[in-house]
């Protein structure tokens, strides 16, 4: 006997009725405040000041741009079950990378120039990923299941490509002769976007077609049965629906972001705020909905779709921010600096030095994950007393 008929045919119907308000209250949100922004941008945005009137519009857009992106994740998630592994998982994180590089493009071009706002966002997200949310994620599962397993040849073929990338694009340019500071001369950063393009290329033809095994969920038996069960439950819909509804969905973030971005560089000025506070807030902003799919993934014992979805988030940041924001450089003539200093240099590299030892074996433990967030929270403390 499945839900409905356990539940009733007129209380299967109000059900049905909520989830399908609940699916479509971010789209009709995101539509709104775009019809309202657009409709009163002179009064809202033409003379901005430091008052509650301009924080209420800075708190408005972000919790409808949040809203938003967790309805994107919502129709990504329904669309990953249509496609099965990893082509679901990546359809997420595409998505999420999309949001990522429209706030970071309308902060870039509308704002004032902050030339390390693309470094600090990218960084913030390596950080956030390979230590706030998979140690978040090892220890939850550990503590309700002891010990987790996961694909460990999809994992070492995630980290070996986010190593490579993440020290070719953050640390590299910090090294370069051809200009004295850590910037890109054009033609090093028009290098830089292609090969970042091809290695991301050649790692989704691996994911998605000659090694696709290496992505998707180890057996487990019953629960794998369970799980499968959960996730037909919660894909109501055609995959058609889905995909209208996600691009729906994700055009509000596109349109909004724009002026957010102008809220958050006045923010910022006007409060003395660190210039990486930008960066910080667009990776909190863009991986709250993505955290939460990969946490509420753990805990299912679902570790491989957690894997999948947090080193696929940093492989995309890397993969695909880094050639979107450097083109946006060039074609705004905005500086754009890539590469860390010195600190976060160090940090960067004991995250990959441990992420290597983490995902050295199929199991995981309560260990690893204490190991991460540590990490973490040195990370959060270094930014406010560097």
């Amino acid at each position: 006997m499945n839900q409905r008929e356990t539940i009733g045919p007129v209380a299967g119907k109000t059900l049905l009725s909520w989830r399908h308000l609940s699916a479509v209250a971010p789209t009709i949100a995101g539509l709104v405040s775009v019809a309202l922004v657009y409709a009163f941008e002179q009064p809202l945005f033409g003379n901005i000041k430091s008052d509650a009137a301009t924080l209420f519009v800075f708190l408005w857009l972000f919790g409808v741009i949040m809203w938003c992106a967790f309805g994107v994740v919502r129709h990504a998630d329904a669309v990953a079950w249509h496609l099965g592994e990893p082509y679901g998982t990546l359809v997420l994180t595409l998505s999420v990378s999309a949001i990522e590089v429209a706030i970071m493009a309308s902060i870039i071009i509308h704002g004032e120039n902050n030339p390390t706002l693309a470094r600090d966002a990218m960084f913030a997200t390596l950080m956030i990923v390979l230590n706030g949310l998979v140690g978040a994620a090892l220890l939850l599962g550990a503590l309700r299941y002891w010990e987790q397993e996961y694909n460990l040849e999809g994992a070492r073929a995630f980290l070996v490509v986010i190593a490579s990338l993440a020290v070719f694009a953050l640390i590299l340019p910090s090294f370069t002769k051809t200009e004295p500071d850590p910037n890109l001369s054009p033609f090093q950063a028009g290098l830089f976007g292609a090969i970042t393009v091809a290695f991301y290329a050649i790692f989704l033809a691996i994911q998605t077609m000659r090694h696709r095994a290496f992505f998707a969920e180890p057996e487990n038996g019953n629960h794998a049965k369970a799980s499968y069960v959960m996730h037909h439950e919660r894909a109501e819909g055609s995959l058609t629906y889905h995909v209208i509804m996600l691009l729906l969905t994700l055009a509000p973030v596109v349109v909004l972001a724009e002026f957010l971005a102008i809220l958050v560089d006045f923010g910022i000025e006007q409060l003395g705020a660190p210039a990486s506070l930008g960066g910080i807030l667009v990776a909190i902003l863009v991986l709250s909905p993505e955290g939460l799919t990969a946490l509420n993934a753990a805990l299912d014992n679902q570790l491989q779709r957690a894997v999948n979805v947090c080193l696929g988030s940093a492989l995309a940041t890397i993969g695909l921010t880094i050639p979107a924001v450097l083109a946006v450089g060039l074609y705004s003539g905005r500086a754009m600096h890539l590469g860390l200093d010195r600190v976060d240099t160090v940090l960067l590299v004991l995250t990959l030095f441990v992420s290597s030892f983490t995902f050295s074996g199929g199991r995981t433990n309560v260990l690893q994950g204490a190991v991460h967030l540590l990490l973490f929270v040195v990370y959060i403390a270094l930014i406010f007393s560097p």
